[in-house]
C-alpha cells in the first residue's frame, strides 16, 4: 500500500513539472513572437510616415518650380533679345548700347527704356507711375534729382532740349536711356509738358508705354512720339511730332486769336502780389513756396511767378 502511494506521488510530480514546462515554453514563445509583431506593425506605421512626408516633400519641390519658371518666362518673353544693363541715373554721357534693357525709374520705382540694334533709344515701360516726393526725396531747388541731363547727340542744337521720356517729376532719371533731342517748345509748353502735367494732376499712371520713332537709322533726333497710359480708370494715346507746335498752329491759323489772349492774361497776372507766395520775404520764390501757395508744378517762362525763381538749367521751367 505504501509503495502504491509512493508512486502516485511520483506521479504527480512528474505530471506537474511537466505542466509546468509547457506553461514556461508558451510564455517564452509569446515573449519571443510579440516584439516581432510590434516591430512589423512599427515598420509598417513608419513607411506609411515616410511615405506621407515624400509625398509633401513632392508636391513643395513641384510647386515652386512652377512660380520661378513662370517669373523667367515672363521676363524671357518681355526682354528677348536684350541684356539687361545698370547704368547711373546721373550719368551725363550721351552714348547708348544697342539691344540693352535699362532701369530708369528713380528710387525703388521700375520704369524699362529698350533701344534697338542702332543704340536708339525705341521704347519705354512702366506698370505704374509714381509721382516724384519732394518731401522724402533728394530734390534740387529747381525740382529735379540731378543738376544736369544726358548729352545724347543732337541736344547741342540751340531749338533742342534734354528732353525726358519719363520727367524728373513723374520719377524718371537723367541718363542717355531717358533722354531724346526734343523740340525746346514741344518739351517746355507743348503736348510733351502737357501730357506730363496731366499724369501728375491724376497723381500718378499706369500701363505706361512710349514708342519713339526715328526718320533714319544714323540719328538720335526723334520724328515722332507715342504714349499710351491709363489714367484714373481711362486708357489715353497721346501722339505727336518732335516739332514746334507754335509753328504748326500758326501754319494752320490758329494762334491770332491766342496771342491777343495771352497778352490780356499776361497784364493781369503780372498784377498779382509776391507776397502771397513769398512767405520769408526774401524775394526769391521757392518751388515748395509755391506749391504751399496752391501752384501747380512746373512753373513756366511765361507764368509770372517765374522771374522769382531759379531756373538752375534755364529751360524756362522751375520745378518739372
Amino acid at each position: 500500500m505504501k509503495k502504491k502511494m509512493n508512486y502516485l506521488v511520483l506521479l504527480l510530480t512528474i505530471i506537474f513539472m511537466v505542466g509546468c514546462t509547457n506553461v514556461e515554453d508558451a510564455a517564452t514563445t509569446d515573449k519571443e513572437t510579440d516584439p516581432k509583431v510590434a516591430a512589423t506593425e512599427n515598420s509598417d506605421i513608419k513607411s506609411e510616415k515616410e511615405e506621407a512626408a515624400t509625398d509633401v516633400v513632392e508636391e513643395s519641390e513641384e510647386e515652386e518650380p512652377e512660380v520661378e519658371e513662370t517669373t523667367t518666362r515672363v521676363n524671357e518673353e518681355e526682354f528677348a533679345g536684350y541684356d539687361i544693363l545698370e547704368v547711373d541715373g546721373g550719368d551725363l554721357s550721351g552714348s547708348r548700347q544697342p539691344n540693352v534693357v535699362v532701369d530708369i525709374g528713380f528710387g525703388e520705382r521700375v520704369y524699362w527704356a529698350f533701344t534697338n540694334e542702332y543704340g536708339q533709344l525705341v521704347r519705354v515701360i512702366a506698370d505704374e507711375i509714381i509721382i516724384q516726393d519732394d518731401s522724402t526725396e533728394p530734390v534740387t531747388s529747381s525740382g529735379r534729382y540731378y543738376s544736369d541731363e544726358a548729352k545724347v547727340p543732337g541736344v547741342e542744337r540751340a531749338d533742342l532740349d534734354e528732353g525726358h521720356i519719363i520727367a524728373d517729376s513723374l520719377g524718371g532719371v537723367s541718363n542717355a536711356y531717358n533722354i531724346t533731342p526734343q523740340e525746346s517748345t514741344l518739351n517746355r509748353h507743348g503736348d510733351q509738358a502737357y501730357m506730363e502735367k496731366s499724369i501728375r494732376d491724376a497723381g500718378g499712371a499706369t500701363n505706361f508705354e512710349a514708342i519713339i520713332t526715328y526718320p533714319d537709322t544714323e540719328t538720335q533726333i526723334p520724328s515722332s512720339y507715342q504714349y499710351t497710359y491709363t489714367l484714373m480708370g481711362n486708357k489715353i494715346v497721346d501722339t505727336f511730332d518732335n516739332v514746334n507746335p507754335d509753328e504748326v498752329n500758326e501754319s494752320l491759323g490758329l494762334t491770332e486769336n491766342k496771342d491777343s489772349e495771352s497778352e490780356s492774361a499776361s497784364s493781369s497776372t503780372n498784377e498779382e502780389d509776391i507776397s502771397s507766395v513769398d512767405t520769408n520775404g526774401n524775394g526769391q520764390v521757392t518751388i515748395a513756396e509755391a506749391k504751399a501757395a496752391g501752384f501747380s508744378m512746373p512753373i513756366t517762362s511765361d507764368h509770372w511767378l517765374y522771374k522769382y525763381m531759379k531756373d538752375n538749367d534755364n529751360d524756362g521751367m522751375v520745378g518739372e
